[in-house]
């Protein structure tokens, strides 16, 4: 008895005994956190066609060959309102897409929830809450990214270059989808036009890590679109040309 006692230990201190070791954790391609803009400038309109468009982004067939070309074909994704200070919610949790009937499930989701917040806009905020959730989940990726929608500058809460610095530290893409804003149409211009333009304060400010990039929607009409090409290269780790920017 006190051999066969003395032998596991022995085991047990190398390591060969599987229950005395922490499971591994399934891998992915990605890890992406899509965090959606629901502040105040987001009108109930605007509002629809982002979840309508994330909805259809993510069920779009181009989006689906993407995944299934990637080493495992398959990508693991949360889902994030986010609007003013200390107001972010996992709307969410982690889930494989690996095709089209896990595509539509979560889709479906996207476009049932209800809005989270009405407030302010903390970009700074939406991108670490964001990436905590990319630190606790169940699953594991070389790639991890948080992807930003949003029609307006950081005007609540943390500092945003100082989030975003902190998430890329943390080897964290941070990608954005800034949607713009006639001037004529705006109802606080200096928050959604900003000088040099939205598209120019997101790659200033917002987005960082190695290939991280901006993809423009130039109205909420066409944010389905730019988030289908968005979907593609990030699934696919190519930044789109012209939109890329070296690591920070």
């Amino acid at each position: 008895m006190i051999a066969y006692l003395l032998a596991l230990a022995a085991l047990a201190s190398s390591g060969i005994v599987g229950f005395t070791r922490a499971h591994a954790a399934e891998q992915v391609d990605l890890l992406l956190a899509l965090a959606m803009d629901v502040s105040r400038s987001m009108e109930q309109p605007k509002f629809l066609l982002q979840r309508e468009g994330y909805a259809a982004a993510i069920t779009n067939p181009q989006v689906l060959a993407a995944i299934k070309s990637g080493a495992r074909q398959k990508i693991a994704i949360c889902f994030i309102d986010w609007s003013g200070a200390g107001e972010q919610k996992l709307i969410i949790d982690w889930s494989i897409i690996d095709s089209a009937e896990t595509a539509r499930k979560f889709g479906d989701l996207i476009f049932e929830a209800p809005r989270s917040f009405n407030d302010r806009t903390s970009i700074g905020g939406g991108i670490t809450f964001s990436g905590a959730q990319i630190e606790r989940a169940p699953y594991d990726a070389e790639r991890r990214t948080v992807d930003v929608s949003g029609d307006g500058t950081n005007n609540a809460g943390r500092d945003v270059q100082l989030a975003r610095d902190q998430a890329v530290a943390k080897g964290i893409t941070v990608n954005g989808i800034p949607i713009l804003t006639e001037l004529q149409y705006s109802r606080i211009p200096e928050h959604t036009n900003p000088p040099g333009g939205l598209e120019k304060y997101y790659r200033d400010n917002v987005i960082g890590g190695p290939g991280s990039f901006v993809m423009v929607a130039e109205d909420f009409n066409t944010f389905g679109k730019s988030m289908v090409k968005k979907l593609i290269a990030e699934i696919a780790g190519v930044p789109p040309p012209g939109r890329s920017l070296a690591a920070r």
